[in-house]
């Protein structure tokens, strides 16, 4: 029908421009965040843009929800206001025939959010939580560059090598200080060499230099002379930790061998599976949400909406905290809020089909209300 094509026209364009809006608020957010991380040396900054896209892909599921239950209601509210709403009305059709054509449309999204929220959302958390680690976890062979004061992860070492010849593994004019339980150590010297080990170790060898440990007013100040002073720069290769929940796959959160991070696996599992179907939810509920009086021309559709998301949204968050603790099963957990939602739809869909009747008229079968 000409009204169903339009109907998904307008939601398409629509859903398109409340996500595009979304995004550049969700990237503007995580610039300023990750900047700000960046700038406190909790991240690399030559990162920086890797993590943002990360974190926004991430962040895409749960954006195309509120974009497909913001655009179906801006269209019927509009619709609503424009009279369009009194054609489709006055063609012998009702507010359920809105329901086959929006479903027809937000059913690939839907599929896409479960796609988003299953699989992409574990692994842009994992890998930016790789990234982060490992330049926290940071050895200090990165620090080893010529003409420049370089400090390492921990913030226990600097370094200074005027010339480093990568070839010859051979390095000129060191400068090493150690701090290790307040005892300051400085090490000086005019030539050295890198020194590779088995394991992935790697140290610098300062020939012929000074060593100056403690501090100058301290009766335990002591000026060594040495033939060869070994620095460690890199011991063996670190491990990458564990995955967090948020990371896992969903054979790993399925397959959890640990029984006591049993609760919290199907806690993350439970909100996987939760965003696709608070997703159709809200759609559902939009739909009869979205009623408009055309004279009056109102838009408290939209405050109800946010005051719904949001109260769909925490209750999910709800739900999950409490399987996470044990208080519920993950089995009794899953499904009582989106069972609610539906009821909600159905009982506000009923409503606007008949609005002359009481609301409670509204709700027993037709058979009922024409005695």
């Amino acid at each position: 029908m000409i009204f169903e094509q339009a109907l998904r026209r307008e939601l398409s364009y629509t859903t398109g421009g409340v996500f595009l809006v979304l995004v550049t608020i969700m990237v503007t957010t995580l610039v300023i965040r990750i900047l700000g991380y960046a700038a406190n040396g909790t991240v690399n900054p030559e990162d920086a843009l890797v993590l943002i896209g990360l974190a926004t892909i991430g962040y895409l599921a749960v954006l195309l929800t509120v974009s497909l239950f913001v655009a179906t209601l801006i269209v019927l509210v509009r619709w609503y206001k424009d009279s369009e709403m009194i054609v489709w009305f006055a063609s012998g059709l009702s507010i359920t025939n809105l329901i086959r054509p929006i479903l027809q449309f937000a059913t690939p999204l839907i599929i896409a959010i479960a796609l988003l929220a299953l699989f992409v959302w574990p692994w842009a958390n994992r890998e930016s939580t790789l990234i982060s680690q490992r330049f926290q976890q940071r050895d200090d062979v990165s620090m080893v560059s010529s003409g420049q004061f370089k400090e390492s992860a921990k913030a226990d070492r600097v370094f200074f090598i005027e010339e480093l010849d990568v070839d010859k593994n051979e390095v000129k004019n060191i400068f090493v200080a150690d701090s290790k339980d307040g005892r300051l150590s400085v090490a000086v010297s005019s030539t050295g060499y890198i020194q590779n080990a088995e394991g992935g170790e790697k140290s610098i060898v300062l020939n012929n230099g000074r060593r100056y440990e403690g501090h100058p007013t301290q009766p335990d100040f002591r000026i060594l002379e040495f033939n060869e002073y070994t620095t460690k720069i890199r011991s063996k290769e670190t491990l990458a930790p564990p995955p967090r929940d948020r990371e896992k796959t969903v054979r790993e959160l399925i397959n959890e061998p640990n029984p006591y991070f049993v609760n919290t696996t199907r806690a993350e599992l439970l909100w996987r599976i939760g965003l696709p179907l608070m997703a159709l939810g809200l759609i559902l509920i939009a739909i009869p949400l979205a009623y408009v009086n055309p004279r009056l021309g109102s838009y408290t559709a939209m405050l109800y909406a946010v005051l719904i998301y949001l109260i769909y949204s925490n209750l999910l968050n709800l739900t999950q905290n409490f399987v996470s603790q044990g208080k519920i099963n993950f089995f009794v957990g899953v499904w009582p809020i989106h069972l609610l939602a539906l009821l909600i739809a159905i009982v506000l869909i009923r409503n606007r089909i008949n609005p002359s009747l009481k609301w409670w008229q509204r709700q027993l079968p037709t058979a009922f209300t024409n005695k």
